[in-house]
C-alpha cells in the first residue's frame, strides 16, 4: 500500500452506479482512498461520465474485432500500472481477464458479482434464482483469481426472493444491497482491514471461514 491516500482504479463497462456508491462513499470519507483512474472497455459507458463529472481521469480501451484476450490485457495492464493502483475494482466489468492480468495484480483485485457466489458464475444470475425458485438472492464482493468467479468471497449481501417477484424488483433490490457492500470491502482493503493470504481472506488478521453476511430487508 502507498504511503498516500490509497489510489483506487475502477473498471467499468456500463451504467457505473456501483462506480457513483465508490465516488459518493469517498467524497463522504466512508473510503479512506481515492478514485484515481476510471477505465471502460465501451465508449459509451454512462459511468465514463459520472467520472467525469466527479473529475476522475477516464480511459476508454475497446477491443477491436479479432484481439486476442491476452493482448487486450497486456495494455490495460500497462495503463493501470500508469496510475499505480493500490487496488483494482471490478465493478460490472464485462470481461474476463486472463490468467496473466491476474497474476500481475495479485491480491489487489476485488470483483462485485449479483449472486451469492459460489451459487451462479457468469451471467444471467437473477434470471436464474426465479427460475430455480430460491430462497434467497444477493450479491459478493470477492478477491479475483484466474478461474471465473471463483476467487475468495469477502462480503456478501443477501435478501429473501419474495413469492411472485417479478425480476425488475429484485434486480433493484440487489442492486441497493451491492451499492452498500462494494464501499465496505474497499474501505476495508485499502485501511489494511482485509488482505488475501494465499487463498486466504484476512479481515483484521483473522482468517474468514466464510463471508462478512450483511442482511437485506425482507
Amino acid at each position: 500500500m502507498s504511503a498516500a491516500r490509497p489510489r483506487v482504479a475502477v473498471l467499468i463497462s456500463g451504467e457505473g452506479s456501483n462506480l457513483q456508491a465508490l465516488i459518493d462513499a469517498v467524497a463522504a470519507r466512508k473510503i479512506a482512498g481515492e478514485i484515481v483512474l476510471v477505465v471502460s472497455n465501451r465508449a459509451a459507458a454512462r459511468g465514463l461520465e459520472r467520472a467525469r463529472a466527479a473529475g476522475i481521469p477516464t480511459e476508454c480501451l475497446p477491443a477491436q474485432r479479432g484481439t486476442e484476450r491476452a493482448v487486450y490485457d497486456r495494455a490495460l495492464g500497462d495503463l493501470l500500472d500508469r496510475h499505480a493502483p493500490d487496488l483494482v475494482v471490478l465493478a460490472g466489468f464485462m470481461r474476463i481477464l486472463t490468467p496473466e492480468l491476474v497474476a500481475r495484480f495479485a491480491g489487489r483485485l476485488l470483483n462485485l458479482h449479483p449472486s451469492l457466489l459460489p451459487k451462479y458464475p457468469g451471467l444471467d444470475t437473477h434470471r436464474l434464482v426465479l427460475e430455480n425458485a430460491d430462497a434467497m438472492h444477493g450479491a459478493t464482493v470477492h478477491f479475483v483469481t484466474a478461474e471465473l468467479d471463483a476467487g475468495p468471497p469477502v462480503i456478501q449481501y443477501r435478501i429473501p426472493v419474495r413469492a411472485g417477484e417479478p425480476i425488475e424488483s429484485l434486480v433493484a433490490r440487489v442492486h441497493a444491497g451491492e451499492h452498500v457492500i462494494l464501499p465496505l470491502a474497499v474501505d476495508w482493503f485499502v485501511t489494511g482491514r482485509v488482505r488475501l493470504d494465499g487463498d486466504a481472506v484476512m479481515l483484521d488478521g483473522k482468517r474468514l471461514q466464510q463471508p462478512v453476511i450483511v442482511e437485506g430487508d425482507a
